[in-house]
């Protein structure tokens, strides 16, 4: 294979989760986001609807986020089911991250595309974006807990109710050791070659 290949292969290889309160605090460029964002903008795209979108926060605007989101979930969780610490969770989540971007689909105007298939183009721009983070030595982690998922979050983004976020991500930097990766099933079990 060659040096590109190789390089590529490198860093999908290497990419891990490292959770939030696992980065240091330290402050990522502006600039160094907007490039990961353009690595995101390059996902593959049916009818070319190009449906992914991100808000990002950063600086004060990350506390205020994990502020509101916390919020929303003692607002939007039936007393029986809520918890105190999860609430806590949620409000110290971005505290040493440095970027905070809620990824989503925004639904096209072209019906004939199924949604599946704007869901996976905004994977796959999420995907670009991590793979960047890696690249450049910056900790990555994909959150779906807490309100991600839920119409209320929707509602204080301001998107449609067709849209959906596909996550929260937190981009910081680490000291963590990355740890080795591992595949629970063998590859030659996922794949039927004909």
């Amino acid at each position: 294979m060659n040096d590109i290949f190789e390089s590529i292969a490198a860093v999908i290889r290497s990419r891990r989760t490292v959770k939030p309160p696992q980065m240091s605090g330290a402050r990522i460029p502006d600039e160094q986001v907007w490039q990961l964002l353009s690595l995101a903008d390059w996902a593959p795209t049916h009818g070319h609807t190009e449906p992914w979108r991100f808000v990002v926060y950063a600086d004060t605007k990350v506390t205020r986020f994990c502020q509101s989101h916390a919020d929303l979930y003692k607002q939007e969780t039936p007393q029986d089911k809520y918890q105190p610490e999860k609430y806590e969770k949620l409000l110290h989540m971005g505290d040493k991250a440095s970027h905070v971007i809620v990824a989503y689909m925004r639904r096209g105007d072209l019906p004939k595309i199924p949604v599946l298939e704007e869901i996976a183009a905004t994977s796959c721009a999420i995907q670009n974006l991590l793979l960047g983070a890696t690249a450049s030595g910056i900790a990555s982690y994909w959150g779906s807990g807490g309100m991600a998922y839920h119409p209320a979050m929707k509602e204080m983004l301001g998107l449609r109710e067709e849209d959906i976020v596909l996550g929260i991500l937190y981009l910081g930097y680490s000291a963590k050791e990355v740890p080795t990766g591992k595949r629970n099933v063998p590859l030659s079990e996922k794949v039927k070659w004909m």
